[in-house]
């Protein structure tokens, strides 16, 4: 009984894999893939256009053209291919359904796309009498003045610094540092700051400012 249940099971697997197998052919067969590569140029001066993106519409999936232009995506027959980049009209390609090959190379020239501001009024430059009372008779309110103070506090700027964790730019810089440290000093023993002055003056500022004090939660 185990065995021809175990066959039944074996020949329905089989048969819904083969059915998915065959969905997928008819959905997408094998002579609609397309390989679209071409060159992304400037109509007015055929120059290359790095950067312009390259969308398959509706699909959600695309590419970005090189330094020199070119780009290279599989695409399938039919599909409407938009060529974007900002400064540029937009432009839509189709792929043929009646293609031969399996390949479609494509050089696309867009066009420059004007954007119009609004007007703007340049006025002469105020003299320095006119700075000088502006500026003196300009009004802050308080709270502007708290907000100063507190920015430019060194405690606060000292507190900062040892509780706020480095970003990626200070943790790659430091990273850096070691590296470089360590190549500097291969095949040799690294120097000793035991005997060092300036890192004995160092160690004495960083204990006048209370580095080495426990933090209060």
């Amino acid at each position: 009984m185990k065995n021809k249940l175990f066959n039944i099971s074996f020949i329905v697997l089989f048969f819904l894999f083969i059915l998915n197998n065959v969905q997928a052919q008819t959905t997408y067969p094998k002579d609609s893939v397309v390989q679209l590569y071409g060159v992304i140029m400037t109509a007015d001066s055929l120059r290359a256009i790095g950067g312009a993106s390259v969308i398959v519409t509706d699909k959600g999936r695309g590419t970005i053209s090189n330094d020199d232009g070119v780009f290279s995506i599989v695409v399938l027959k039919g599909d409407k291919i938009t060529f974007s980049c900002i400064g540029f009209k937009d432009k839509t390609i189709e792929i043929p359904h009646t293609l031969k090959d399996n390949q479609y190379s494509v050089i696309q020239l867009m066009i420059n796309d004007t954007a119009y501001l609004p007007a703007t009024i340049i006025r002469s430059r105020p003299t320095r009498e006119q700075f000088e009372r502006d500026f003196v008779n300009t009004s802050i309110p308080d709270d502007a003045y708290e907000i100063a103070r507190q920015n430019t506090d060194e405690a606060k700027r000292r507190i900062l610094i040892n509780s706020l964790p480095p970003d990626g730019r200070e943790a790659v810089n430091y990273q850096m540092r070691q590296q470089a440290n360590k190549y500097y000093y291969t095949g040799q023993l690294p120097p000793i700051n035991i005997l060092n002055p300036m890192a004995w003056a160092e160690f004495i500022k960083s204990w006048k400012r209370g580095d080495f004090k426990k933090k209060r939660n």
